[in-house]
């Protein structure tokens, strides 16, 4: 069995998918395995994932569907694998070369998750910005949750951990078929975990399109992505629940889900700010700040009373 699958959901990515699949080539190990997904892309993809499937046989293995979204393609390429531990790539992207060799002492000893940095680049691999995070050695899901919520703005973005396969098989872990997969599942997965190591390396290159911040600035889209957040915001306080933490860390991943709704008013227009406000009214997510000091009660209060301000002096 191979040490690592890695599962790259494709798109429509014949302009940037040599370079992402250059990048696995480049880890010249056996012990990897790429599991390319086509998600029904309408260009040349698929021509350059079989030139790629014939030089390198033993490292590509390669499966076609009909356009099912980045969430469910994800979960089929955990079908697929055999890798004892999961890494994702989306097609747009690529990995540094020592990439494997870097996560590969902490995968021998048998570590849940693996965390790394990523910086952004543009087209021609010019760096834009190094994201920066806590590094920590060893520690449980518990622990590396509480030491990342408030301080990693991506926390959530799956591309930047290695995960143990069985996580997700265990667990019965999936992407949820919505805008905003990534904020309901991985915060679940590492509170799951039992072992956790941050590293300072960076490792993954995501790449910036020119004048574009997020890759899809379409309006409708980013309403479809903030209530898609509300689903997963439901859905994380039922599991959170179900889960045996203990209550400060309960308390803080209530808080990570919390603040991420409410975080969302700054990208609506006026007219949906106001719908979207008395969505979170409804759900009282103001009790899911407990007042340890007094900076937290006149947050709970504003977050009951005005969540506009609450944002002002969060």
């Amino acid at each position: 069995m191979c040490k690592i699958s890695v599962i790259v959901p494709v798109y429509n990515a014949e302009e940037k998918i040599n370079k992402c699949l250059n990048s696995i080539v480049k880890q010249n190990d056996k012990d990897i395995e790429a599991i390319i997904v086509n998600d029904g892309s309408t260009d040349n993809s698929e021509k350059t994932i079989i030139e790629y499937i014939d030089k390198h046989p033993d490292i590509f293995k390669y499966y076609k569907n009909d356009n099912m979204g980045v969430a469910n393609t994800r979960n089929f390429g955990i079908e697929k694998a055999h890798g004892d531990y999961i890494l994702f790539i989306d097609s747009d992207d690529y990995i540094d070369s020592t990439t494997l060799k870097k996560i590969k002492t902490y995968i021998d000893d048998n570590i849940d998750m693996i965390k790394f940095k990523l910086q952004r680049v543009d087209e021609k691999s010019n760096l834009l910005e190094k994201v920066d995070g806590p590094v920590f050695e060893k520690v449980t899901g518990e622990e590396a949750f509480n030491k990342l919520y408030s301080e990693d703005v991506l926390l959530d973005s799956p591309c930047i951990y290695v995960i143990k396969r069985k996580l997700f098989t265990d667990n019965n872990f999936k992407f949820q078929r919505t805008y905003h997969e990534d904020f309901g599942l991985i915060p679940l997965i590492i509170l799951k975990s039992e072992s956790f190591i941050s590293l300072p390396y960076y490792l993954y290159y995501y790449v910036q399109a020119k004048n574009s911040i997020t890759r899809c600035d379409d309006y409708n889209k980013t309403i479809k992505k903030v209530n898609d957040v509300l689903y997963h915001y439901d859905n994380a306080m039922v599991e959170i629940d179900k889960m045996k933490l203990n209550k400060q860390t309960k308390e803080n991943a209530k808080i990570f889900y919390t603040n991420a709704v409410v975080l969302k008013i700054n990208e609506l227009k006026e007219k949906d700010r106001i719908k979207f406000i008395k969505e979170i009214k409804k759900r009282k997510v103001y009790k899911n700040i407990k007042p340890r000091n007094f900076k937290q009660i006149i947050k709970r209060c504003l977050l009951k009373f005005n969540i506009r301000l609450y944002l002002k002096i969060r």
